[in-house]
């Protein structure tokens, strides 16, 4: 994939300006690339004559829509802003005023699905406003000046009962055992059985009903003494057969010299 593909995708999914340097640290390029490849993209989309442009501002880049389609898009964000709220808004609206600053990640986990378009619709209508916290690496979000005022109230904390279920920490909870699961299961995923290389799938199913490795260790020290000692044994009634079978042989030729004593015997008679 080249560098204009990655800076084109990059800007599409971005909500913001993106800068030249910003770029670079996640394309892993030089700068000087990075921003010739952006120029040429500027450049690029003037020509095609389509509906998306990309437009620059001092080092930063950015991605909308055409000039030209301004009065169809103006109409397309009035409707988008002037309806009444859905139930999922208002439900993500009112967790992010009782809890805000609420990270993205968290009002995922609280209402478990991806709050992303819910979102996009609400920054539209200007009720809420998000933050980038550069530790985390996590966008954080609260309710605007606008949100308060619509509601007419002074401060958040006029909501009902927002001291309660501001500081309820059944929420915090919840967010908490399911991070730890998800941990669990990352953990799970790395584990490695190093374990598995040296021992056979016998001794694998062994250890799995409860055995370890060096149960099974010990087990193949003891077969291999055994084996030893089967060998020894072996190796002995060899020697003893051996030492039989010369002794027969021996007692062959006393016999056989015997005789040869006794024919000699005879002839001279």
């Amino acid at each position: 994939m080249n560098i204009k593909s990655k800076i084109e995708s990059l800007l599409f999914i971005s909500a913001k300006p993106m800068s030249v340097n910003k770029l670079t640290d996640l394309i892993k390029k030089e700068s000087k690339e990075i921003k010739k490849a952006c120029d040429e993209l500027v450049e690029d989309y003037k020509k095609s004559n389509q509906g998306i442009q990309i437009i620059k501002n001092a080092a930063k880049y950015q991605m909308v829509s055409s000039p030209e389609n301004t009065k169809l898009i103006q109409e397309f964000i009035k409707d988008e802003t002037t309806g009444e709220l859905s139930r999922p808004s208002l439900e993500t609206l009112t967790i992010i005023a009782y809890r805000s600053p609420v990270s993205k990640i968290d009002l995922d986990r609280i209402r478990g699905v991806n709050c992303s378009l819910i979102l996009r619709n609400l920054l539209l209508r200007g009720l809420v406003e998000v933050r980038y916290d550069k530790k985390k690496s996590e966008d954080y979000y609260s309710v605007t000046l606008d949100f308060i005022r619509f509601l007419g109230i002074n401060d958040v904390s006029e909501l009902p009962e927002y001291e309660k279920l501001s500081k309820d920490d059944s929420v915090d909870r919840m967010l908490e055992e399911d991070a730890r699961v998800e941990n669990q299961k990352l953990d799970c995923n790395l584990v490695h059985v190093d374990e598995s290389e040296v021992a056979t799938p016998q001794e694998i199913s062994k250890r799995e009903e409860g055995g370890n490795l060096e149960e099974i260790v010990e087990g193949k020290n003891e077969d291999i003494q055994e084996d030893g000692l089967e060998v020894e044994e072996e190796f002995e009634e060899e020697e003893d057969e051996e030492e039989f079978e010369e002794e027969e042989d021996l007692n062959e030729g006393e016999d056989i010299n015997k005789d040869k004593i006794k024919i000699n015997v005879k002839i001279n008679k």
